[in-house]
């Protein structure tokens, strides 16, 4: 099977959106590790995980949208691996890696969101030649 096959075969699961994905990782490592000390915080960050979850189906081109149902499936399961594994960085903080890694996960998150929305606000800027 070459990569294109396979591209084939997994995009209906991840949908074209893969800048969105790596923000919803990153999303869910927070709530992860947030999660244990349930707080209005954890509320808000599952809130917006939920968000980031659905939402980027809406901004897909209307001819190129797999099914809704494959698409949340896949984008479900990057949640779900991205959530047990904040929850088990967050358990073993503080024996394996060092304090001042602790705040890693959320600045990647900073910095994916920050390149996403460029990302997104390129693809809905950009110049398309007329018909």
């Amino acid at each position: 099977m070459h990569l294109g096959g396979l591209r084939k075969e997994l995009d209906p699961f991840f949908g074209s959106s893969f800048d969105t994905m790596v923000v919803l990782f990153f999303l869910g490592i927070e709530l992860g590790r947030t999660m244990t000390q349930p707080s209005f915080d954890s509320l808000l960050l599952f809130v917006t995980t939920l968000m980031v979850l659905t939402l980027p189906y809406a901004l897909l081109d209307a001819t190129e949208r797999p099914v809704f149902g494959k698409w949340l499936t896949g984008r479900g399961l990057v949640t779900a691996f991205a959530i047990s594994s904040g929850m088990i960085l967050d358990r073993s903080l503080g024996t394996v890696v060092p304090e001042c890694l602790r705040f890693l996960p959320l600045t990647l998150l900073i910095f994916a969101g920050m390149s996403s929305c460029f990302i997104q606000f390129y693809a809905l800027m950009r110049l398309r030649l007329a018909k």
